[in-house]
């Protein structure tokens, strides 16, 4: 009874491991053709550094942390 718990507990992070990686993969596949030419690379570059600096931005502005 036990065993067939923590077996079935354990496949858990497997799963979980398993939809990233098929997350990134998908979106990989669909930004790969953006990439061939160097004026929508540097667009995409572009718009994820500042989709970062955003979150990172809301965060510390939500969590109250000092920027310094």
């Amino acid at each position: 009874m036990f065993d067939d718990f923590w077996s079935n507990i354990l496949r858990y992070p497997r799963y979980f491991v398993t939809i990233i990686l098929g997350i990134f993969f998908a979106l990989f596949g669909w930004v790969k053709p953006l990439l061939q030419k160097p004026v929508t690379a540097i667009a995409l570059v572009t718009f994820v550094v500042t989709a970062l600096i955003f979150v990172g931005l809301t965060l510390r502005g939500m969590l109250g942390l000092a920027v310094t």
